[in-house]
């Protein structure tokens, strides 16, 4: 198995992707040893996140093998390779940016494009990304209206996801989830409850899990 499709399937086993995204880069490795307790296998820390290349360089190094950390908010095939160089397993954009494929492609990296509407979804798809984003998304009913005429899409729902919401969006057909501030919330962050992220994150996992297995 290559390096690609390795990082692809464990994307997508369990399919939860946590998007870590602070005004302070001072607990982020903190939070994410509370996910990964909690069963994370995946650790996308966003751009916008101060020292994210560092953040990312570190959890790296920090929780291979036991979860693969990825670069959030990834806007230009720059930022694209500067986060590969930091030892990103996957990008993801928020934007529909075909010219980040190419660059994610050389280094064996997987690659999310952001989508909002069916057109722009299609053409991340023809665009080689390996899964789209749809973002942002509050409603599973808009997942399964694009997939009705679009079914080939491998679409990860973000935003608008919760404890409520995410077993419908994976029925709606999302292949995986990113769930921001319903998991890693500010007040979290905050408190450094990370009991509460492990317990958090443990509820999405087992949701996922139990829908696989449906």
């Amino acid at each position: 198995m290559t390096a690609h499709a390795e990082t692809l399937a464990r994307l997508l086993e369990p399919g939860l992707i946590p998007v870590i995204r602070a005004d302070s880069s001072e607990h982020i490795m903190a939070a994410c040893e509370a996910l990964v307790a909690g069963g994370v296998t995946a650790l996308e820390i966003t751009m916008t996140t101060p020292n994210a290349l560092a953040l990312i360089s570190e959890a790296t190094r920090r929780f291979a093998p036991r979860a693969m950390t990825g670069a959030g908010s990834v806007t230009t095939p720059e930022m694209c390779r500067a986060t590969i160089q930091a030892g990103a397993r996957f990008v993801v954009t928020p934007i529909m940016r075909p010219e980040i494929v190419p660059v994610a492609k050389a280094a064996e990296c997987v690659v999310v494009l952001g989508a909002l509407t069916p057109t722009e979804a299609q053409l991340a798809y023809e665009a080689g990304a390996d899964l789209v984003k749809i973002f942002p998304v509050e409603s599973p009913a808009f997942i399964k209206s694009i997939r009705g005429p679009l079914p080939h899409l491998k679409i990860i729902a973000t935003s608008g996801v919760t404890l409520e919401t995410a077993a419908e969006f994976l029925a709606a057909g999302c292949v995986a989830l990113g769930v921001g501030t319903s998991l890693v919330s500010p007040k979290i962050l905050r408190e450094q409850n990370w009991a509460e992220l492990t317990r958090l994150a443990a509820e999405f996992v087992g949701i996922m899990r139990r829908f696989r297995k449906t």
